[in-house]
This record gives structure tokens, sequence and C-alpha cells, in this order.
């Protein structure tokens, strides 16, 4: 047998046990055991960048309420991994049924309002404003918006960007890649960029779901997905309450494929494939 590699940094069992708690404090995010490798592989590269000798001395800093690295410690725990039109069955529902029974209960009002909530680096919510734009009419007159939040900074500023390697936008058709993005050249050659028709239906921003939220809602719409899967059953149950409160009635909510609300919520009910509308239910 191999003997195993020693760590560059030390790692006690006690370290990563104030970190579960911390990230669990500040996000609601619930780590086990599983990560503990993960978690090392991640905050060894902010000791390193910091000039730490290990990782007591990073909880030490992280453990001060006004830390200016919690931010960054957040950042590195933070899963982000997303694709446009990722779970496509979600963006041809959309297009099949939920937008033409949005547009039927609010054409008085001729407004669509859409959270993507746990936006990452922007795709989801790109996806969303592409799925509007293509559906209603060329010469539309709804006020549309689409909300894109997520916890981490770094991926916001991605996001808020609009900016992709051509690689990501290999599964799109043909029309949809000339008509939504612009290929870089010289020095951005090898790169694209959304285009500002699609960029100005959405704003960025950064929110905790554990915090307080200052939208008020209705939304017709939510894409909370391969979120939850973070949280423990208590933390969901509150999330998705909360969803229930902003979501307009008989609205839409779309949760990641591995997700359920079964023994969550009974708010929701189940109309397809990870597909929830608001029943109203107490």
């Amino acid at each position: 047998m191999h003997a195993a590699v020693p760590k560059e940094f030390e790692f006690r069992q006690s370290d990563f046990d104030q970190i579960k708690n911390q990230i669990f404090d500040l996000t609601g995010i619930s780590l086990t055991d599983a990560k503990k490798d993960m978690v090392y592989s991640r905050l060894s590269r902010r000791i390193r960048d910091l000039g730490l000798t290990n990782f007591k001395q990073y909880c030490d800093l992280i453990a001060k309420d006004d830390s200016p690295e919690l931010v960054n410690f957040i950042n590195a725990i933070t899963t982000n991994l997303t694709s446009f039109f990722r779970e496509n069955h979600h963006f041809k529902f959309l297009v099949d049924n939920a937008l033409p029974d949005i547009m039927r209960r609010n054409k008085e009002t001729r407004r669509i309002r859409i959270w993507s909530a746990g936006c990452s680096t922007g795709e989801e919510p790109y996806s969303l404003a592409i799925t509007l734009k293509e559906a209603l009419p060329r010469k539309h007159s709804w006020d549309i918006k689409i909300l894109a939040t997520d916890l981490d900074t770094e991926v916001l500023a991605k996001a808020q960007k609009g900016v992709y390697d051509l690689d990501r936008i290999n599964g799109l058709a043909e029309a949809q890649q000339k008509k939504w993005f612009s290929c870089g050249t010289g020095s951005q050659a090898g790169l694209v960029k959304i285009s500002d028709e699609i960029k100005s239906l959405i704003s960025f921003r950064q929110l905790n779901l554990m915090a307080e939220w200052p939208m008020k809602g209705p939304f017709d719409i939510i894409f909370c997905r391969n979120v939850v899967i973070y949280f423990d059953k208590p933390t969901q149950k509150v999330l998705f309450k909360r969803y229930a409160d902003l979501l307009a009635e008989d609205r839409y909510l779309f949760v990641g494929h591995s997700e359920s609300l079964l023994k969550v919520s009974t708010k929701f009910e189940l109309i397809g494939n990870t597909i929830y509308q608001n029943s109203g239910a107490s």
C-alpha cells in the first residue's frame, strides 16, 4: 500500500466542524463529512493566497463578523455549475404551457415577473430571457423583468458581463447563436457576448437566501434549481414557504433534477418533471 500523501496544511476535524457550522449560519448550506476533501481543496487556495500556515489560522480569521475574508469564504464553498438551457424540458414547458397561461391571467397588467434564484454565472436567466423573447409576439407590449440573484459575488460579476467561452453555446441552435450572441475578435477571439436586448431584461443582485429579501413580488415564475440540495430539510421548509408567499397563486416553481418538495412543502402541486404550481394551500 502507498502511504498517504501528507497534506500541505494541517486540517483537523475541529477546523472542519467550525467551517461547517459557520457556512450553515451564514448561508443555510449544510455540509456533510463527505464534503471534507472538497472544503480542504477550495480553502487551501485561500490559505495559500493569504500566506497562512494552517486551517486554524483561517478559522480564526473568518470567525470575526466584520472580516473581509467572509465574502471569499462563501464564494469558495458555494458550488456553481450551470449551462445554457440546462434541463431543457423546463424551457419547453415555459413555451408550451406556463407562458400562455400567465399571459392569459395577466392580460390586464401585461406584466411578467421572473426570479432566477441561484443564477450562478448567468446562463439560466439569459436562457429565460431568450425564451421569452422568442416566445412572445415580435411587437409585444409586455413589461418583462427577470431578477437574477446569487450569493457568490464572483459569479455574479461574470453574469453581469455576459461574456462566455465560445464552446459554452455549442449546444444552441445556430439561429440562436447568431441572433443573441456576438463573437469576439482580436484579443477577444474565442469569446461570445450576450446581446444588449437580452441583458436589458435582467437585473443581477447579490442575495443570501437565508437573509431578508428586499423584493415584494408577486412573481409569476421562480427558478430555484440545484440550490436546496445544499440545505437541510428544516431550512428547505422555511425557504419554500417564503417562495410560496412571493409567488402568485397558480404560478410556477421550477426545481433541480434531483430535488423534490415531498415532505417539505404542501403549498405546491407537482404538475410536471420537477415543475410545481403554487396551490395557495395553507
